[in-house]
């Protein structure tokens, strides 16, 4: 049976740190007895300490940002705190006794004082780290992920304009109205870019008019010729597209084709109407043989 290998490597971190932890509890039980905690309070005291550091790494391991680096300052604050302690313990013989009582940690004065300073503080800011800690987590909500662009789905496949759909001919028509104007929304760049390209060559296509100043007396005139024009493109557009549709066997219905430009149903059966119209062949008069 493979275990996996996340479980072995914090199974042996634990394990490491509770060796450490044992280590550094003998020095720190020391070090509080020397400052003047009784027996019960030094048996608890490496506790406060290497406890508070166990918390800090749980707690970065779940906040974000800058909460995640408070926690990790908290952990660097009394990781420090504690080796200090722990070089302490080993530079003072008299600590190593099993009677120490209270005693200074350092010959000279201003040294004592802020070992001893230090040795006292740890308790009460494990008190006030702790709950702030333990507070941003239980306050904690994880980011939602980020959507795919344009509201679709990022495992969903691409569908190519066009495309034959596999499902089956008495689906449920809702069903095959909205996948109708699926199939027009993503189409619609494709057809529309391809007849920009063709507008060039088609000599009965309105063609754009470059822009002049004109005069501020007749701006108002301007808008209403673009306007005109912008209708007229939207209308060649609409017409475009439905004769791509009809010639890949997919006709789209008025309802579709006028929502694809944001138009009305009877918009779109007037371009429909217009597109059947042009795809007409014209047929000219040939004069009888022999006339003339």
């Amino acid at each position: 049976m493979k275990r996996d290998p996340r479980v072995l490597l914090v199974l042996a971190l634990v394990a490491v740190v509770g060796m450490a932890f044992r280590v550094s509890w003998n020095a720190l039980r020391d070090v509080a007895r020397a400052i003047g905690a009784d027996t019960t309070a030094a048996t608890l005291y490496p506790f406060v300490v290497d406890g508070l550091m166990a918390l800090a790494l749980v707690a970065a391991l779940v906040l974000t940002g800058r909460a995640r680096q408070f926690a990790l300052n908290v952990l660097a604050a009394y990781t420090a705190a504690s080796l200090v302690l722990n070089y302490v313990h080993g530079l003072v013989p008299a600590l190593h006794d099993r009677t120490v009582d209270w005693m200074r940690l350092a010959e000279w004065d201003p040294a004592n004082y802020a070992l001893v300073l230090l040795a006292t503080s740890l308790p009460v800011g494990s008190i006030y780290f702790g709950s702030d800690l333990v507070a941003k987590v239980l306050h904690h909500r994880p980011a939602p992920p980020d959507p795919a662009p344009h509201g679709d789905r990022a495992d969903a496949p691409a569908q190519h304009p066009h495309t034959p759909d596999t499902v089956e001919i008495d689906r449920d028509p809702v069903l095959a109205q909205e996948a109708e104007h699926s199939l027009v929304r993503e189409a619609l760049p494709q057809l529309t870019a391809y007849a920009d390209g063709e507008r060039a060559d088609d000599p009965h296509t309105p063609h754009a008019v470059p822009a002049h100043p004109a005069p501020p007396d007749v701006h108002a005139v301007s808008e209403d010729v673009f306007e005109d024009a912008e209708l007229e493109r939207m209308r060649q557009d609409a017409r475009r597209t439905y004769a791509e549709s009809a010639q890949a066997a997919r006709p789209l219905s008025a309802r579709a084709l006028g929502e694809a430009f944001g138009m009305s149903e009877s918009w779109g059966r007037k371009q429909i109407l217009a597109a059947r119209q042009d795809e007409r062949p014209v047929l000219a008069a040939v004069p009888a043989a022999g006339t003339g």
